[in-house]
């Protein structure tokens, strides 16, 4: 599975030192990042046409970061230097047949001019110290202290992500902390959950090929990997990039400030005990993380011997992942309780779920066609949807396809399954930051409703006398005070949350201590979403638009 985001690897020596140097040139805040506006300035010296020039930038900033780094900034002068040879600019020209290793920069007019320029410069103590530092650091401090907020304008803002993580801490974050959503609903987000990679996840029952299936993509085994016709995989395993081959386990991963997991406390010791980080240097987890989870038990009985609550810490990691694979055998089409349970827990993910029929060449063409049929009947009873889930059908191993059994118009329709479902994962790094923007928006809804419930609970308690007879009552018909709540404020039904769930926590608060609502801190975030975000998005869109 190649990813055409490392034209650095495909660069002399040589070349990189110049690269290096125009980018110092180019990067007039010398933060280690180009904007829009010193491209615009950098790449005009080429005299492409600024339609080409726009083709650039859009192919260099695939995943829509607002800007380039030195590794984007390689691409996009590759891409110029192809551009001024005559190639038409295309993102298949980086996958070309071309020799990288050798292809000269590109030709730019008056770069002598703006080196003499860069050198007459007094240098700033910032730049002296390193800028990047600086930029690290105050990123930091938005997590911090809400005294360090004020310091931080939105000109400052380098990428969308950026953006998001102070409107976050600035607009958002007060009314979660106000009305407990982190306790209701999802921790409060911190630095960590908005750099994170992005996130696969894979369930499915025990021996489906979950384990098998990233080993695929890898081509190697991952530390800690066990295959095999049992359930072997027996905790959630995340598999990321590391310096070296390693696993780390799950109560030291959850407290590590850089990692995205500490969210997972909540879950307790139990839980962390079967969670483990396995790293390893691979040029594919650079751009994505994958999360293996132990098989699907059916059965009352197996589900209630697990420690912890296993359909909770799907849900959490199913808030966090940018696609849920859901794999199943031919041989085990059964949907069990507890899967029942993990897929209802997907609830508001189903544009992140894809459904995956895995080891399918075990079929000849005849059983494979009633075996689709029958996976297709179980899922329209548990997904509860009129649309049909697209269904990848395929067998995702190291061995080669069983020819004898499905036959060469079965091998060809597993070629074409095998490329859709690789080009979905392939396409995850280039929409990120699309999906941030989506969980965040979303977030920020559920922070909204979540707001007005408690408000409304608040205002529902008497002020003297029959305080814990009223609180019993609210609690025993949760889904009147949501019904009120819904139509006082227009809201749709369908973001309210799980009222079991609801009504599980509510039942460990005093609703008497809830606050009022502050109309200050909902008009805040419906000024972000209605006005903050459009104008993020605004700024940080291709500079030749």
């Amino acid at each position: 599975m190649e990813f055409d985001t490392s034209p650095i690897n495909r660069c002399s020596k040589d070349h990189e030192k110049i690269y290096q140097q125009w980018f110092s040139l180019a990067d007039s805040d010398g933060d280690g990042r180009l904007t829009g506006g010193d491209a615009i300035k950098f790449f005009a010296m080429s005299n492409l046409p600024r339609q080409d020039l726009k083709q650039v930038w859009a192919i260099a900033d695939s995943k829509r970061q607002g800007f380039l780094g030195f590794r984007e900034f390689i691409a996009a002068m590759q891409l110029v230097s192809l551009a001024q040879a005559g190639h038409p600019v295309s993102s298949d020209l980086l996958n070309a047949e071309v020799d990288f290793e050798n292809l000269q920069p590109p030709s730019l007019e008056g770069l002598d001019l703006l080196q003499t320029k860069k050198k007459r410069m007094p240098k700033s103590e910032p730049e002296q110290n390193g800028s990047s530092t600086m930029q690290s650091s105050a990123t930091a401090n938005w997590f911090s202290s809400s005294a360090s907020v004020k310091k931080v304008s939105l000109s400052s803002v380098t990428s969308i992500v950026d953006g998001l993580k102070k409107l976050y801490l600035q607009k958002l974050k007060p009314l979660e902390a106000t009305y407990h959503f982190n306790d209701f609903v999802s921790p409060l987000l911190t630095n960590s959950d908005f750099d994170a990679k992005p996130m696969v996840m894979l369930l499915g029952q025990y021996s489906t090929g979950k384990t098998t299936f990233i080993k695929h993509l890898l081509g190697t085994s991952y530390p800690g990997a066990h295959i095999g016709p049992e359930p072997t995989t027996d905790r959630f395993v995340v598999v990321m990039n590391g310096p070296d081959e390693r696993s780390i386990p799950g109560n030291t991963i959850a407290v590590q400030a850089n990692m995205p997991f500490s969210g997972l406390t909540t879950f307790g010791s139990a839980f962390l005990s079967k969670f483990e980080c396995s790293q390893m240097p691979h040029p594919l987890l650079e751009h994505i993380t994958f999360v293996d989870t132990p098989g699907v038990l059916s059965g009352e009985k197996q589900r209630t011997q697990r420690s912890y609550d296993f359909t909770g810490v799907t849900s959490w990691f199913a808030s966090k992942c940018d696609l849920i694979l859901l794999l199943f055998d031919p041989h085990k089409l059964d949907i069990s309780d507890e899967f029942k349970r993990v897929i209802a827990s997907l609830r508001g993910h189903d544009d992140k779920i894809r459904v995956v029929l895995n080891k399918a060449d075990q079929v000849d063409t005849q059983q494979l066609m009633r075996v689709y049929g029958a996976l297709m009947w179980s899922l329209g009873k548990v997904l509860n949807t009129p649309e049909v889930a697209r269904v990848y059908i395929g067998s995702f191993n190291d061995k080669p396809i069983n020819d004898a059994a499905i036959g060469p118009i079965g091998k060809e329709l597993f070629e074409k399954e095998q490329d859709d479902l690789l080009t979905d994962l392939k396409n995850i790094p280039k929409k990120a930051c699309d999906r941030r923007i989506n969980e965040f928006v979303k977030r920020a809804r559920a922070a909204k409703i979540h707001s007005y419930i408690i408000s409304h609970l608040k205002k529902e308690m008497p002020a003297m006398i029959g305080k814990a007879k009223t609180q019993q009552k609210l609690i025993d018909n949760l889904e009147d005070q949501f019904m009120k709540v819904q139509k006082e404020h227009h809201l749709p039904a369908g973001d309210f949350p799980n009222i079991e769930h609801f009504r599980e926590v509510l039942s460990g608060y005093n609703i008497d201590k809830f606050e009022k609502l502050k109309p200050k801190l909902i008009q805040s975030v419906d000024d972000m979403l209605g006005y903050d975000i459009p104008e993020l998005l605004k700024n940080f869109r291709n500079p030749y638009d």
